[in-house]
């Protein structure tokens, strides 16, 4: 069983999207299947997904054990860049999905992981065992995956609570007129493109990307992107709502002649689940990356600085 307080900053808001906003750990749907099923209820009774919370309100949910996971362990190659009981680091791939879905239900990161370990966390019940977070299919660099569900619950308080260290490099077309800022600019599903993302000042969820000019290269830029929060696409969004859209992006830009969107999570931060002691990882740069750039070593992008 969970209980939540309501605090004032969500209030007035719709249950379903409260609850996806403070429980990470579960998507939407499942959240959404939940309130059907009346595993949710709101100051004691069951309610719809489109019911208000007001401040000071108590939300229960009714969590069923873990379902036992019937996703096929595939032998695939992982670059860890951490492991211990109760996580493990990895440098994801670009190409690489990172759970299975609706007619992808093969050759995924959680395919790789059951391969690889013999626990993972259950909460995210059987399509997605262990992932906290997700990376777009295209983007590379660092994820942190749950070996079991305390270390789950705990990590998934740290990117609600904003306590995570996220940044990502970014190749994108043009150069910013300021070296650095920040866009702070609320992002919603779009209206048509159900696949896309769109700034949405007056209804869209609050989201804040600081970015930095690390690198002009001629047509194109390389910026150190920090997430203070986490929506969906929210670099890309802001990136093409700053006019500067990240090369080989064809949802959001052009595809170009890039091999993909050149998006890295180079850098994870957070405080572990069990020992509450700081923590921070860093991803290569991959070759793709720095072929786009015309490089050919990281010490390049390492050490340039304002």
């Amino acid at each position: 069983m969970i209980e939540l307080t309501v605090p004032n900053d969500h209030a007035g808001w719709r249950l379903d999207r409260y609850l996806a906003a403070v429980l990470p750990e579960f998507s939407r749907s499942r959240l959404q299947a939940l309130i059907r099923l009346g595993d949710v209820l709101l100051q004691g009774k069951v309610v719809r997904a489109r019911a208000t919370v007001r401040r000071g309100d108590i939300v229960r949910l009714k969590i069923s054990p873990p379902q036992e996971i019937e996703t096929k362990a595939e032998e695939i190659p992982l670059e860890i860049l951490f492991e211990d009981d109760d996580l493990i680091v990895l440098n994801k791939p670009a190409g690489l999905v990172v759970h299975p879905g609706a007619g992808n239900q093969e050759h995924t990161l959680v395919n790789a992981l059951l391969y690889h370990c013999r626990n993972l966390s259950g909460i995210g019940g059987k399509q997605r065992p262990g992932i906290v977070h997700r990376l777009d299919k295209e983007t590379s660099g660092c994820l942190v995956v749950a070996k079991n569900d305390a270390a789950h619950h705990e990590l998934a308080r740290q990117f609600a609570a904003r306590e995570v260290t996220k940044i990502y490099l970014a190749l994108v077309s043009g150069t910013p007129k300021r070296r650095r800022g920040i866009i702070e600019a609320g992002i919603s599903r779009h209206p048509v493109q159900r696949k896309k993302m769109q700034v949405d000042p007056r209804h869209g969820r609050a989201a804040k990307t600081e970015y930095r000019v690390l690198k002009s290269l001629g047509g194109m830029s390389l910026l150190e992107c920090v997430l203070h929060s986490g929506r969906t696409h929210q670099i890309r969004v802001h990136l093409h709502h700053l006019g500067h859209p990240v090369v080989g992006d064809a949802l959001y830009g052009k595809k170009g002649n890039a091999p993909r969107q050149m998006l890295h999570a180079w850098k994870l931060g957070f405080s572990h689940p069990r020992t509450h002691q700081p923590m921070l990882f860093e991803a290569p740069i991959p070759e793709d990356f720095q072929a786009m750039m015309g490089c050919r070593e990281r010490s390049g992008v390492e050490g340039s600085r304002d």
